[in-house]
């Protein structure tokens, strides 16, 4: 099983560019009605330069990047013996359409529980466009080490 030295590691970052087809499917799929979601004009009426983005969409990007449980293998973990246990977002700007966003990777926190049998592992993802901070996305995985590994 891991150890704490696991904090502080760089994972494999990548850079993703938001298109107008899947941000709107991600927009109706979660229930955002918003025009601004899904009409150009509508955003442009409403001073965006593009569709902005709805909450939690990064997420989608970030788990559509080449090898999204990365840091699974970083840890000897099967994703058979992992499961979503959270997420959070801090949001500083707004995103839209035809946005070129770099996210950078980490693992910031391991803990065990139960006796070892069950890891947590939080990762976070600071998402910047043209340097600038856009978001910070921390996801936490369970991880169950008891022979499923």
């Amino acid at each position: 099983m891991p150890a704490q030295s696991i904090v502080g590691q760089q994972l494999p970052g990548f850079t993703a560019v938001i298109e107008r087809g899947p941000l709107r499917f991600f927009a109706r799929t979660i229930g955002d009605l918003r025009p601004q979601c899904h009409e150009i004009a509508a955003a442009r009426a409403a001073g965006y330069p593009d569709l902005l983005v709805p909450p939690t969409y990064l997420f989608s990007l970030e788990m559509g990047r080449p090898d999204p449980y990365y840091a699974l293998g970083v840890l000897g973990a099967s994703l058979s013996a992992a499961l979503h246990a959270g997420e959070t977002f801090t949001y500083y700007r707004p995103c839209f359409a035809g946005d070129r966003l770099d996210f950078e990777l980490e693992i910031t926190g391991y803990a065990e529980k139960r006796e070892g049998r069950l890891g947590l592992l939080e990762r976070t993802a600071s998402v910047t466009r043209e340097g600038e901070p856009v978001a910070e996305l921390v996801n936490v995985l369970a991880i169950r080490w008891d022979g499923a590994a």
